[in-house]
């Protein structure tokens, strides 16, 4: 492996994704490779722009969101992108402070009829 590209196959070890999944985000657009006939090479620029995919991806973001985002940069440039990721952090985190909540209310529910079942069997 090299400091300065990687190669297909060596992205895919670094980053734990399959070929398939780094086919596509280069025919979404989210990466672009060097290419040298069919070897597809992979930079710096590359390599960081995939840690902030697969970030985006655990924070919740679609493809689509974080495709937006990364364009941003090199239209607007910094400050337009940093803002729109204060926007998609912010609803992002409702949403998640929202899921959490649901998460927490049946698992005590849950619990609770586990409690009933384990009062049941006693009385039997």
């Amino acid at each position: 492996m090299t400091d300065t590209r990687l190669s297909f196959k060596e992205m895919c070890a670094r980053f734990d994704v399959t070929p398939r999944t780094l086919r596509y985000y280069e025919y979404i657009e989210l990466l672009a490779p060097e290419k040298e006939g069919r070897a597809r090479f992979y930079g710096p620029r590359e390599v960081a722009r995939m840690k902030l995919i697969l970030r985006g991806r655990r924070f919740g973001f679609s493809l689509e969101e974080i495709r937006q985002w990364l364009l941003i940069y090199g239209k607007k440039g910094e400050r337009p992108q940093l803002e729109a990721w204060l926007q998609m952090a912010d609803r992002q985190l409702l949403a998640l402070d929202k899921q959490k909540a649901e998460l927490d209310a049946s698992i005590a529910d849950l619990r609770a009829l586990r409690e009933t079942a384990v009062a049941e069997l006693d009385k039997l």
